[in-house]
């Protein structure tokens, strides 16, 4: 397994953790938003196991304002992140696969990609990951290559956004979880991890090109108030 990320002590503490589980792990220090980045990252995983064969393309916060405040560099900075990103990673991936005779990708995408929420800079990026699953699905077909976006709602884990909120103020979260869930409960990583499992797996062959929503249901991205 390769990883990228831009802290390198965080990066080899990931490592570690994966190679703690038996699975041979590589990691680059590399910033996906820098020109040329993304496709280093790609080529050393590729030296390092000898083949590509599944990418996920997970890198991007929640970026941007509201309209009236926001600047065209929050507009292209959200793009260049989230949507121009995830082009150049699979771009590098896909002469890989090809010699390996096929993948799959998954872009990691968001509810806010068509619930509408606050910084629409994010959200109008979001959408445009979904759309780019469908159309690489279709395009990488032929060379047995599937692309499809994955959409989570909101996630609870320590040191996340919610769990910050939770802890500052706990009325406000507990509103939240009332009025847009229900479950009763956030989701977890876990659950999310288990779908992108499925569809870089041999059982999802036949779902290339879609755009699955993993949010229990959720009735709005964001807590507006936050």
């Amino acid at each position: 397994m390769g990883i990228c990320a831009r802290n390198a002590e965080d990066l080899n503490q990931v490592v570690q953790e994966i190679r703690g589980q038996g699975v041979a792990a590589c990691g680059v220090v590399a910033d996906v938003g820098q020109e040329g980045d993304i496709e280093r990252f790609v080529a050393e995983a590729a030296a390092a196991f000898g083949r590509v064969d599944l990418l996920v393309a997970n890198a991007g916060p929640h970026l941007g304002s509201r309209l009236v405040k926001s600047t065209p560099d929050d507009w292209r900075e959200a793009f260049e992140l989230h949507v121009i990103h995830t082009a150049r990673a699979i771009r590098a991936c896909v002469p890989h696969m090809k010699q390996a005779g096929g993948g799959a990708v998954v872009i990691i995408a968001s509810i806010s990609g068509w619930k509408p929420a606050p910084r629409p800079q994010y959200g109008a990026a979001k959408a445009a990951e979904i759309y780019l699953a469908r159309e690489l699905g279709r395009e990488l077909a032929p060379e047995r290559i599937r692309v499809n976006a994955l959409s989570p709602g909101s996630i609870l884990f320590p040191g996340g956004g919610w769990d910050s909120l939770r802890e500052q103020d706990p009325e406000r979260f507990a509103r939240f979880i009332e009025r847009d869930f229900p479950f009763g409960r956030l989701g977890t990583p876990e659950e999310v991890a288990d779908v992108v499992t499925f569809l870089l797996s041999e059982r999802a062959s036949w779902i290339n090109g879609t755009h699955i929503c993993v949010d229990g249901a959720q009735g709005r991205p964001t807590d507006s108030a936050w």
